[in-house]
């Protein structure tokens, strides 16, 4: 392709600064202006074309411009069809509800409601959180440290990050934080299975003890794959004593599928490894097909609401739920997670590789087609457990060498030192290979660069 635009992208980003809020997170770390997407692949304004291993924060799990989602979309807007209907229903909202209710595991599909809720994940957190308070009439909640639910009031109050609440007063109260186990860098300095022993039997001690401190919850919320936290896989046994606690002590399960869930894992939900059923679901990004959406489904035994105690303007988007029925078809099917699952061995095979030729990475892990990349400074300081710290730094210069070579990549993780793999679900064996090359090509790049202490 070549560049249409008479500008150039530092005409774009100039403007942006200009004009846009310093909350702006990606620009700095992508300085490009869009003009076209299609699949794993964008293009700047210049024609420079990138490949695309962010696709939305995870939001686009066909890619960009899919022919057939974007077919759904043009044959509803062809036809005159409401597009804004607040929770008025109609025939595509019908039929989008059936195929969720449809992917639900035996135990819920039987008993579910859904809520929709405003456009962002965040919405659907806040939402379930209300649900719960109200069906419980109890007030705190319990989260997990490294856990991301969102930037809202409540959201934000549950999410383990302090640089995002730090200069944010009177949060939302009674949020009682607990350890995930994160096996190479265990809360417990133990690691392993015995990292993962502790971890549940500190979260069923704490519920169950009376002296405790920790009163009887409204929910636990927790997601099966922390994602912003670095792409940390809750282990089986864990999800399976939280849901069984919770069960035993009358506490409503809310699991987090907005970024692991919709295929990424290469299960249509990540808990599913665990073989659970939670209360509620929260579902997001992915689930609109490639357009804003949120909702949250839950057991119907929890459904104490009156008529008006959720609301919101943007709830009825029925661009959402025609491109998102297309998309939940594709990826409810078990060949479709089952390519999710072998391209995701591709490439966690191929960076296992990779970590044992260099000294600067020193995890990966992930499931499916979410895969993070932990990166270290070899030459730094050393934590409790004798690992060495993780480096921001040097996942910060992988990103934006990546970014040179024209691949996109996000980072995540403690200090920001989790380079994420977030690509389409449908990605190529070939994209596959491209991304590899590039990625790898640039980290032993920066590994000499390292070795040299020259960083």
């Amino acid at each position: 392709m070549s560049g249409t635009s008479k500008w150039s992208n530092q005409y774009f980003t100039d403007r942006q600064n200009d004009f846009e809020s310093s909350a702006r997170s990606y620009p700095r770390k992508f300085p490009f202006a869009l003009e076209k997407a299609k699949g794993s692949y964008v293009w700047d304004v210049e024609g420079n074309r990138y490949l695309d291993f962010l696709c939305g924060a995870g939001t686009l799990a066909l890619g960009h411009n899919d022919d057939e989602v974007n077919k759904a979309m043009i044959k509803l807007l062809s036809e005159d069809a409401p597009l804004h209907t607040l929770d008025l229903t109609t025939p595509v909202k019908d039929k989008f509800v059936d195929t969720v209710i449809s992917l639900l595991p035996e135990g819920l599909k039987e008993r579910a409601k859904i809520q929709f809720c405003s456009p962002s994940g965040t919405d659907a957190v806040d939402a379930a959180i209300k649900l719960c308070k109200s069906a419980t009439a109890r007030g705190n909640v319990i989260a997990f440290s490294g856990g991301y639910h969102g930037m809202g009031h409540g959201a934000l109050a549950l999410t383990g990050n302090h640089n995002a609440k730090n200069k944010v007063a009177n949060l939302m109260s009674g949020v009682q934080f607990m350890p995930y186990p994160y096996s190479y860098r265990c809360p417990f300095g133990l690691g392993g299975e015995e990292g993962t022993d502790a971890a549940c039997a500190y979260f069923e001690r704490m519920l169950k003890d009376p002296e405790s401190g920790v009163t009887r919850p409204a929910a636990v919320i927790i997601e099966p794959i922390q994602g912003e936290g670095g792409v940390i896989p809750a282990p089986v046994k864990f999800l399976q004593t939280v849901r069984r606690v919770t069960k035993e002590l009358g506490i409503p399960l809310i699991v987090d599928e907005i970024q692991c869930g919709i295929g990424r894992s290469g299960r249509f939900f990540a808990f599913e490894y665990a073989d659970i059923v939670p209360d509620v679901i929260l579902m997001s990004k992915a689930v609109g097909g490639s357009q804003p959406l949120s909702i949250v489904v839950y057991d119907k035994a929890l459904d104490k609401w009156e008529a008006g105690a959720h609301a919101g303007t943007f709830r009825g988007n029925q661009l959402a739920m025609a491109a998102g029925t297309v998309l939940l078809e594709r990826v409810g099917k078990s060949e479709f997670l089952s390519e999710v699952r072998r391209k995701g061995q591709i490439i966690f095979e191929s960076l296992e590789k990779l970590k044992d030729e260099v000294s600067i990475i020193a995890d990966v892990r992930g499931k499916g087609l979410m895969i993070g990349i932990e990166f270290i400074d070899p030459n730094g300081k050393k934590d409790i457990m004798g690992h060495p710290e993780p480096s921001g730094k040097i996942a910060a210069l992988i990103q934006k060498k990546c970014f040179e070579n024209h691949l996109v990549m996000e980072k995540g993780g403690r200090y920001g030192s989790v380079m994420r793999c977030l690509c389409a679900l449908n990605v190529s064996d070939e994209e596959i290979h491209e991304m590899l090359t590039i990625f790898s090509r640039v980290t032993k790049e920066v590994d000499e660069i390292v070795k040299l202490h020259a960083l």
